[in-house]
């Protein structure tokens, strides 16, 4: 199993309710998000950069478990509740390509610490898109606008779904899996990431 750095306790950043200034205003006035949750602080070139290229580029899905888990526990005894965690999807040949989603574990994770049941297709995503990188806010919200679907519609159906992905930039991401969700029933929708870039 990978081996969390005690260090990483210099990077905490958790936001515990919605409206957080450093989180809220990715989605100020666009899609109602219940709770904006981020577990830690992205830092470039910082140690959590780090655990991510470890989880999305070297295989290490443990990284994103150990990290759901954690994550997860924290939240239960704040005494979050959700019906259903969803991670954000890879277009299939992205996915081919890498060989697992690095939101999965992550998922996986925090659905152990909650226990509360998570649905690795829950969301498909219907087009390939460019990497958001090097994207400023307006191209990123372009770059997604329309690209997921809910694979069943009945699964969500008056539930509260927890949106969980790898970092929080702008938001535009999360917030599309975010809208076609309520689009298609689910009565609340919150995110959570493993890390929040600074922005």
């Amino acid at each position: 199993m990978y081996q969390l750095p005690h260090a990483i306790a210099l990077h905490r950043l958790s936001f515990a309710v919605s409206g957080s200034e450093s989180a809220e205003p990715s989605f100020l006035g666009r899609t109602p998000i219940c709770h904006t949750l981020s577990y830690l602080r992205f830092l470039r070139r910082g140690r959590v950069q780090h655990l991510l290229h470890q989880l999305k580029y070297r295989g290490q899905r443990d990284v994103g478990q150990v990290l759901g888990r954690w994550y997860g526990h924290e939240l239960a005894q704040q005494n979050f509740q959700f019906d259903l965690i969803v991670p954000v999807p890879l277009h299939p040949s992205k996915l081919a390509k890498r060989g697992y989603n690095q939101s999965d574990p992550f998922a996986e994770g925090m659905a152990e610490s909650l226990r509360t049941p998570w649905h690795a297709a829950g969301l498909r995503r219907i087009e390939h898109t460019d990497s958001q990188t090097r994207k400023n806010r307006l191209e990123r919200w372009e770059n997604v606008a329309n690209v997921f679907e809910v694979t069943d519609p009945a699964m969500i159906q008056g539930k509260h779904v927890l949106v969980v992905d790898d970092v929080l930039t702008t938001g535009a991401t999360l917030e599309a899996c975010a809208s076609v969700l309520l689009a298609a029933g689910a009565t609340e929708v919150s995110i959570a990431t493993i890390a929040c870039a600074d922005r």
